[in-house]
């Protein structure tokens, strides 16, 4: 086999093959010479190589899969190939030329010569082995940082298109709602502005390398009961549209996202999967989304086995179908036979598989797979000897310095200092005693999808195809002269408290203490953080409290260090510790990121992007309450977190002076101008995070008290002040009316500058004026910020 494979074609090329004709026509032309089994062929993928042997795979999937028969399927065609480099370990080029060989297989033996979509998991990374781990999700967050964020997924996606992938299974767009969720890792935060900003960046570096991005989970998932792994979501129509959706809506309209995956979850009886009024009233004609719905693994299928609105596999496929859902994931179940004879016997219209058909195949022809010069040789392979897959081992680099880089400045930039009595950064202690199950845990930096702790770990053995230094690694590095001593103390998560007295007597002696605490990345019970890992309360796991109090107790300076993947409380320590330092499952390059910040070769610059809680049982609770949901006289429990949505601390100073309110009146369809001076009064440099924030104090439907509309990053170097300006549109202050219908009311707000959700703000009080105004998905979405040096500095 040479590197100039290619769909062999006959001198007359037919017209769904002609790249000069209209994507409509060429489509049309496919779908009319097509039969009913070849167009159900297109809606549906296959998960090759994926087991289905008991309990070291997700629950349910041994009742969704099936023996799936190639030589049977293949004469009709095959929409999808689910995750040919995240099933199984495998050298990347090796597992480039296995996607090439198979592609030719499937195009080879149907009659349109059509190739599959290849689809993989991408959400801190390209889920494969020996590709770069990124930070997850949560980390993205913290950085507030949208350009980082979009270079990081165009790095991303320029490693999966190299192989062939053309579809990444990420970003998640849900909000959290509840800490206590398992996946919380996998999101971006808790304001809805933050998660579509960022999120949107992602999808923009994912897009630019020509992977589709795919938008899950829609909509509601991250609101389910008690943060309980698949339950009911209890959200009124007015929480989904001013909460939940706004992240997807900024997804579609600016980030040019081709595939939206559904949520497992019902809202009020009606699960995602099923729901024609969000799937196509609203994602498709009301936001003008024109690509692919696809399922979430198994998801059609539940609506039979978990929801129980449909009696058998055809009735699921026909539910599905008919809200919207264009394609089946991961495998073949309920579009494969039991549709196909639905529609031979009239129960599911066939005009709803050439719809389905129809996007799947434009999808197709937009990525260049029905030219006829398609070429299934990916760009890593190009030139190389195809007829030898052992001398193709080591050729693909999917974790080069380009990338290293990259992951090392979104784990810098995610570092958040919480708190700190000036113990940071660390002045060449002569002795640090490094205590806690994550101080010497290469994996501790690791997602539930980082492909090391979501299939790594079922094949042992197995090396981990990336380099994991341990923090005890990478401070060794910033400290040569300084002694260590390392004691574990307790796992994660075993409750074993037979360690904590070595660690205490270890303590005694030391200059400074850095416990290292957290969680363990795992799937559906098999850790503390990730998919089906969810708690009761917010406590710590297993017995790092203990742990942590002990170390108190001994009265020397101690920094508690979390890599973990949700908030926790902490406890005597947020008072208590020398210093605090916070990081969501920072990938690879995360403990050097650490390291940097204790030794103060950088200045931290990360803020929170979910509330660190007081208590461990105060949930759900997040900044974006109602009056009524903070502290009040009316109830003895008291919500307030230890550390707000937007909380951070640095290395230097911060002067914010001098509000201008350039407009303080507008209409209803105008905006305000306003304006700050940031001024580093300290002796390092560092970056702020302006926040700015829209209180409304009287409205027709409660509102929270305050939530997030705008954020710059102003970088300054000691003494630099800088003058930061917003122009405010009127359209950031509408929200969901008692009728239903996006509002813009006239009355007075308050806009504030602040530091945090919970840090004293700088507010200006401005007026909108003329008559209510609604407003629909055409609305701006930004505040437009500008920065400008102060003349003299």
């Amino acid at each position: 086999m040479t590197a100039n494979v290619a769909v062999e074609t006959t001198p007359e090329v037919p017209l769904w093959n002609d790249p000069a004709q209209s994507l409509t026509t060429r489509v049309s032309a496919l779908i009319e010479a097509m039969t009913p089994e070849e167009k159900i062929a297109q809606l549906y993928g296959v998960w090759v190589g994926a087991s289905n042997e008991g309990g070291d795979v997700a629950p349910h999937q041994h009742d969704m899969e099936e023996a799936v028969d190639l030589d049977a399927l293949l004469p009709a065609g095959l929409g999808q190939l689910t995750r040919p480099f995240g099933t199984v370990p495998v050298d990347p080029a090796v597992g480039a030329l296995s996607l090439l060989r198979t592609q030719v297989r499937i195009a080879a033996e149907n009659r349109f010569g059509i190739p599959a979509l290849a689809h993989d998991e991408c959400l801190a990374g390209f889920a494969a082995w020996g590709a770069t781990a990124y930070p997850v999700p949560l980390s993205w967050g913290a950085t507030f940082d949208p350009g980082l964020v979009r270079r990081m997924a165009a790095a991303i996606g320029r490693d999966m298109r190299a192989v062939g992938v053309h579809q990444g299974l990420a970003p998640v767009l849900d909000v959290v709602r509840d800490a206590r969720w398992g996946r919380v890792e996998e999101t971006i935060g808790e304001d809805p502005y933050l998660v579509g900003t960022i999120g949107t960046a992602y999808v923009q570096g994912l897009e630019s390398a020509g992977i589709v991005a795919t938008l899950k989970h829609f909509v509601g998932y991250s609101a389910s009961r008690a943060g309980r792994n698949l339950a009911p979501s209890s959200v009124g129509p007015r929480e989904r549209a001013d909460v939940l959706l706004p992240p997807f809506e900024m997804a579609v309209r600016e980030g040019g996202a081709r595939s939206v995956m559904h949520a497992y979850t019902d809202i009020d009886g009606v699960p995602a999967a099923a729901d024609e009024d969000l799937l196509t009233g609203l994602l498709r004609d009301t936001w003008g989304f024109d690509g692919t719905v696809v399922a979430d693994y198994f998801g059609i299928a539940f609506l039979k086995t978990l929801h129980g609105i449909a009696g058998d596999w055809a009735g699921a496929a026909g539910a599905a179908l008919r809200a919207g859902v264009d394609v089946e994931l991961p495998t073949v179940k309920t579009f494969g036979a039991p549709l196909l004879e639905a529609v031979a016997d009239g129960r599911v219209p066939e005009a709803l598989i050439d719809r389905a058909v129809r996007r799947v195949l434009t999808q197709k022809a937009a990525l260049g797979l029905l030219d006829p010069d398609w070429n299934p040789v990916p760009s890593a392979l190009d030139g190389a000897d195809l007829d030898d897959a052992d001398a193709l081992r080591g050729r693909i680099d999917l974790d080069g310095p380009g990338n290293r880089e990259l992951a090392r400045a979104v784990a810098e930039e995610a570092v958040v200092l919480l708190s700190n009595d000036g113990t940071l950064p660390l002045e060449r202690p002569r002795r640090i005693v490094l205590v806690g199950p994550n101080a010497d845990e290469p994996t501790a930096v690791l997602g539930c999808y980082s492909f090391p702790q979501h299939i790594g770990v079922r094949h042992p053995g197995t090396p981990l195809g990336i380099e994991l230094p341990t923090l005890r690694d990478t401070l060794a590095a910033e400290f040569p002269d300084t002694e260590f001593t390392v004691v574990r103390g307790t796992g994660v998560d075993d409750g074993d408290v037979s360690g904590i007295a070595e660690a205490v007597r270890a303590a005694q002696d030391a200059d400074v203490v850095v416990t290292v605490l957290g969680d363990r990345a795992g799937l559906f019970g098999r850790g503390t953080s990730g998919e089906g890992c969810d708690v009761e309360s917010l406590v710590l796991p297993g017995a790092q409290q203990q742990l942590l109090d002990a170390l108190l107790d001994t009265g020397r300076p101690v920094v508690t260090v979390l890599l973990a993947g949700r908030p926790y409380a902490l406890g005597r320590a947020v008072a208590e510790s020398a210093a605090v330092v916070q990081s969501f499952f920072p990938g690879e390059e995360g403990t050097a990121a650490v390291a940097g910040v204790l030794a103060g070769r950088t200045s931290p610059t990360g803020r929170l992007p979910v509330s660190v809680p007081r208590g461990a049982g105060a949930q759900p609770a997040t900044y974006l309450g109602a009056p009524l949901a903070h502290a009040s006289e009316v109830s003895n429990i008291d919500p307030t977190p230890a550390f707000g949505f937007g909380h951070g601390l640095t290395y230097t100073t911060f002067d914010w002076s001098d509000l201008v309110v350039h407009a303080g009146e507008a209409p209803t369809d105008g905006e305000f101008s306003l304006g700050i001076t940031v001024r580093n009064t300290g002796e390092r440099h560092g970056t702020e995070v302006v926040q700015l924030y829209l209180h409304d104090p009287v409205a027709s439907v409660v509102q929270p008290v305050q939530r997030l509309i705008g954020y710059t990053r102003v970088p300054l170097a000691p003494g630099e002040a800088r003058t930061v300006r917003v122009e405010v549109p009127a359209d950031l202050a509408s929200f969901t009316g008692r009728d239903g219908a996006r509002v813009v009311e006239p009355g007075e707000l308050e806009l504030r500058f602040a530091a945090s959700s919970t840090a004293p703000p700088l507010t200006a009080r401005v007026t909108l004026t003329g008559p209510e105004r609604r407003v629909d998905h055409t609305r701006r979405l930004h505040a437009e910020f500008t920065q400008d040096a102060v003349p003299g500095d």
